[in-house]
């Protein structure tokens, strides 16, 4: 902002005008000049100021008035007004109108909500207004058109709603025009075309409909247009190849459809980005396309495009993504594999995609020297044959290398482990044989290793163990020989699957199994393992399909399925297991099918459950099995095995009791312990953010040393802010810092549910955010990661199930501190159910989750699944409830969110509370594990 100064004020005047500007804008100021003493401009200020919160970075404050005053063009008024990417919050004052000499409006990349006031079309020297990435909502303003001597509208990634004014088109003088990622709707107004001056239209990511009006051809200035997103029908009008300026088209993600213009190459020739991606074009890709040298980004996946690929694409030098993905395009021939040859001599290229198409014949050795840049090689799901050449080591920049899904015959070369970059390598469902290379242990960045359905044979190589970031394993359906390898069943990271199936495997199933706490499928079935079910695997509290069938199994399976409640499939089929079916599968609320045909199981079947849908339960081949559901044909039970069934019942209302009188005595020892002085909230939690740079120099760049935890979502790191950085609140701070996956699905809704829980839940027993950053990291993806209160006595877990120090102790809890703590985790869940305006579940609590600070005071913490009302699910069976989707640590139903979940999920009965915890208790009914 640029302001200049008139008549002097009175010296009392003088210092709040300049202190009330220099929170306003990012100049300093000298007393020995007059400032801003037109009063119309002064109040204007002081009503925006008082409407927009100030930067949380904490910028503002250090703003003083000791030195030279701002650069000024017209006498006595405010002209620009720059507040950009600083944080801040509130909403645009109507007053700003007022400042009826600005030329510049900049808010862009802050938090500011609200809507965007009609009065701003008073400002007629407007010329450039920039209000993207907010938080803005309602309607584009038609007012907006009376300044008619505009040249920039930025409103992109916004909330806006509605249609796009037409009297926009007599902004005569705009230059770009940029309303993208929103929830704007109806056509692209006819008005638009009239802005022959228009260098860039954005209108991508919307919900805008119909054509693309044919008149857009006028805008011959035109180098960028973006109307991707949206749903957009019919072709692209011919017109629009002929903006020979453009150098950036993306319609991707629409419904258009047609032939792409043969010419399209020879006409566009300063392009350099196309996404035509995600649409319905169909025909041969333009031979023409070489004729952009320019060309750095054509992107034509999942179309519908035919023909062979062009072999002239060598020619554009500048190429650095091509992405043919899931077409119908063909290669029959070797000859046809000669484009391959000429993108070797794109020295840039980092992304080649040609999977999910019909390309065959022999995969060329040219493949070895393609750009040493290239970082994703993806042509799986075709017909490609041949060998995978030793030379593939050259490509050492790779990230991504799938060759899935083809016909690639010959041994995985060693080489193969000189790619240390790799995060995903996919060569399933081949024809590939000999051992698995020992050199895969060198893959320390592996996200995810899939060689299933090939022929390869030989042992597990055990340094597969060193991939300590997998999150999923598949070596299924091979001739693989031996034991399992401990060393793959310690790798903590795997969450999505382990699938050692239909190979050869002998031996008994490791108990290193119970270290994969986070897996949510295994799959060992079809090999010839022996011994019993370890009850480690008990501790697989987040298992939703186990399968193990066809095996020689043997032994009793109580003491190792019992708890694991969130099970959704089990296959214990073809198997020695006997004894009897434990009656707590019936109380599994998840379980679907289940499966333990062909063993020697004995007794009663149960009823309940998954058991009372005969189609959803096969117990085949178990004879001495009785009772159970009438539709499993199985002979009625003995007065023995009812006997042994209300002998159970009955050891269960025993345990009930036992818990009532527990829950009495704990209630008790509350009302006996001293309350705790009240919290200043204010002290306990800053709005505010914090810097990608900030975070990585606290964490030692998010070193392995700092790791502390590792969830579904992201992991969390130790760090410490610097004790000499001067702009940081947090200096000298211990913190937690939870950096979010955001390639996992649901991560990103994850950190906004816990920021959105926990900035109004303010509790002493509930985790504290600090601050939080949302941005991008060194490399230029996106980032988000939640700063928390470090809490140094960690997790009660690790206090449960202590590991042995160096010292041969370990970490004990006498009997206070565990009544304490369970009154902590209670007073914590009141707060979440009855503290706010809308009653919140946190739907995960599990002793990983309850944090102990060094006074071994609990918080409840990872909010990032938490649920609400409690209400609606109070209505609601038990079907509705889990179609609902309680999500989570599986295993058991949380107990909040049993709080009030009908039978079978009655709990112990309701509490009487207080504003922190119990007074008493009441009720009957049986606790929900």
């Amino acid at each position: 902002m640029f302001v200049e100064t008139f008549a002097q004020p009175s010296p009392s005047k003088l210092l709040v005008y300049a202190t009330l500007i220099l929170l306003l804008c990012n100049h300093t100021f000298s007393l020995r000049h007059p400032v801003l003493t037109n009063v119309t401009d002064w109040r204007a200020l002081l009503s925006i100021k008082s409407a927009i919160s100030t930067n949380p970075e904490g910028s503002l404050p250090y703003w003083n008035n000791s030195v030279h005053y701002c650069r000024c063009r017209h006498p006595q008024r405010v002209i620009f007004l720059e507040l950009e990417t600083l944080g801040l919050d509130g909403f645009i004052s109507a007053a700003i109108a007022n400042l009826t000499f600005l030329r510049k409006i900049d808010l862009s990349g802050n938090q500011i909500n609200g809507l965007i006031p009609h009065e701003i079309g008073r400002l007629r020297g407007l010329r450039y207004l920039n209000l993207s990435m907010n938080s803005l909502g309602g309607s584009v303003p038609s007012s907006v058109s009376h300044c008619s001597r505009l040249q920039v509208i930025g409103l992109s990634s916004n909330m806006l709603e509605g249609e796009i004014p037409s009297v926009l088109g007599n902004c005569l003088d705009l230059r770009i025009l940029s309303l993208s990622n929103n929830h704007l709707e109806g056509k692209i107004p006819l008005s638009l075309t009239n802005l022959s001056f228009l260098d860039v239209l954005c209108l991508g990511s919307n919900d805008l409909s119909g054509e693309i009006p044919s008149l857009m051809g006028k805008l011959y200035r035109l180098t960028e247009l973006d109307l991707s997103g949206n749903r957009l029908t019919g072709f692209i009008p011919a017109s629009l190849w002929n903006l020979s300026a453009l150098s950036q088209l993306n319609v991707a993600d629409n419904y258009l459809l047609g032939v792409l213009p043969t010419n399209a190459g020879y006409s566009l020739t300063l392009l350099r980005k196309i996404y035509v991606y995600n649409n319905r074009f169909h025909g041969p890709i333009p031979m023409s396309l070489f004729n952009a040298s320019t060309l750095e980004v054509v992107d034509f996946s999942s179309n519908r495009f035919i023909g062979e690929i062009p072999q002239n694409l060598g020619g554009l030098r500048k190429l650095r993504w091509l992405n043919l993905l899931d077409n119908q395009l063909e290669l029959r021939k070797d000859e046809g594999w000669s484009f391959l040859t000429g993108l070797c001599n794109c020295t840039n290229l980092e992304k080649l995609q040609l999977g999910s198409n019909s390309l065959g014949g022999l995969l060329p050795n040219s493949i070895a020297n393609l750009s040493t840049k290239l970082q994703i090689l993806s042509m799986s799901d075709n017909e490609i044959s041949g060998n995978i050449f030793h030379e593939i080591g050259n490509l050492v920049s790779l990230t991504v290398f799938d060759m899935g899904q083809n016909l690639l015959r010959g041994s995985i070369p060693a080489p193969i482990g000189l790619l240390t970059n790799l995060h995903v390598l996919d060569l399933g469902t081949n024809k590939l044989s000999g051992e698995v290379p020992s050199t895969l242990g060198n893959l320390t960045l592996l996200n995810s290793l899939h060689l299933g359905s090939n022929e390869l044979s030989g042992m597990i190589p055990p340094n597969l163990g060193n991939c300590q970031n997998l999150i999923s394993l598949n070596l299924s359906n091979n001739k693989l020989t031996g034991g399992i390898p401990k060393e793959i069943l310690t790798i903590s990271t795997l969450s999505i699957y382990l699938d050692l199936a239909r190979n050869s495997l002998t031996g008994s199933l490791p108990a290193e199994v119970g270290s994969l706490k986070n897996l949510g499928e295994i799959d060992f079935s079809r090999n010839n393992l022996s011994g019993e079910l370890p009850s480690s695997l008990g501790k697989c509290q987040v298992l939703k399909n186990l399968r193990i069938s066809n095996n020689f199994i043997h032994g009793n399976i109580s003491l190792a399925l019992s708890t694991l409640r969130g099970m959704q499939e089990l296959d214990l089929s073809q198997n020695n297991l006997s004894g009897q079916i434990p009656y707590v599968l019936q109380d599994f609320p998840f379980l679907y099918y289940i499966n333990l045909s062909y063993n020697n199981f004995e007794g009663e079947v149960p009823r309940n459950g998954v058991f009372a849908n005969a189609s959803a339960v096969s117990v085949l081949g178990n004879n001495n099995l009785c009772g159970g559901n009438s539709m499993l044909q199985l002979p009625p039970c003995t007065f023995q095995s009812t006997w042994k069934k209300y002998w159970f019942a009955t050891l269960s209302l025993i345990i009930a009791f036992g818990i009532i009188g527990v829950c009495l005595f704990l209630i008790f020892c509350w009302m006996q312990t001293p309350r705790k002085e009240p919290i200043n909230i204010e002290s306990i939690y800053v709005q505010g953010r914090i810097s990608y740079a900030k975070l990585m120099r606290a964490t030692n760049g998010f070193s392995a040393d700092n790791l502390i935890g590792l969830g579904s979502f992201g992991a969390v790191y130790r760090g410490k802010i610097d004790d000499d950085d001067k702009d940081s609140m947090f200096r000298g701070m211990q913190i937690a810092v939870k950096v979010l996956n955001l390639q996992q699905h649901g991560a990103s809704k994850s950190f906004t549910t816990e920021c959105d829980v926990l900035k109004n839940m303010i509790h002493r027993n509930i985790i504290k955010i600090l601050t939080t950053c949302s941005g991008v990291d060194s490399m230029g993806n996106d980032f988000k990661a939640i700063v928390y209160e470090f809490m140094a006595n960690g997790s009660l877990e690790s206090w449960l199930h202590p590991d042995v120090n160096e010292q041969g102790e370990t970490k004990k809890l006498n009997f206070l501190q565990r009544i304490n703590i369970a009154i902590d985790v209670a007073s914590g869940l009141y707060r979440l159910h009855k503290g706010g305006e809308k009653p919140i579940i946190h739907c995960d609590i599990k002793p990983s989750n309850i944090l102990l600070d060094e006074d071994m005071a609990a918080c409840v913490s990872d909010l990032g699944l938490a649920r609400g009302p409690v209400e609606a699910l109070v209505r609601t069976s038990l079907h509705t409830i889990n179609s609902y989707g309680f999500k989570g640590t599986i295993g058991y139903v949380a107990p909040d969110a049993s709080a009030k979940l009908p039978s079978p999920l009655l709990p112990l009965g309701p509490l009487e509370w207080d504003g922190d915890g119990p007074k008493g208790s009441r009720g009957e009914g049986r606790q929900a594990r």
